[in-house]
């Protein structure tokens, strides 16, 4: 279940490790996360989208975090909500 601010959360901590890419809404009510750089940052990111909300005052629950790797794209800059 999404939070007020979850994307916006996820995009403040993607940019404090430095990674690139987006955070956007599906029309089934889940969220896209796809991110890029460092392995170390990457896997950084997916333990805390995973970690329990309220340790860390992330805003909604997260069900499950499936990881699936693939190529980096060119050109990708910052981090954004979509």
């Amino acid at each position: 279940m999404q939070g007020v601010g979850f994307r916006w959360w996820t995009r403040s901590r993607a940019l404090e490790l430095g990674l690139v890419g987006h955070a956007r809404n599906m029309s089934d009510g889940r969220v896209e996360v796809v991110a890029q750089g460092r392995g170390a940052d990457i896997a950084a990111l997916e333990a805390l989208l995973r970690e329990d909300p309220s340790s860390h005052g992330r805003p909604g629950r997260v069900d499950a975090v499936v990881r699936q790797e693939g190529d980096a794209r060119e050109g990708v800059t910052g981090f954004v909500e979509k």
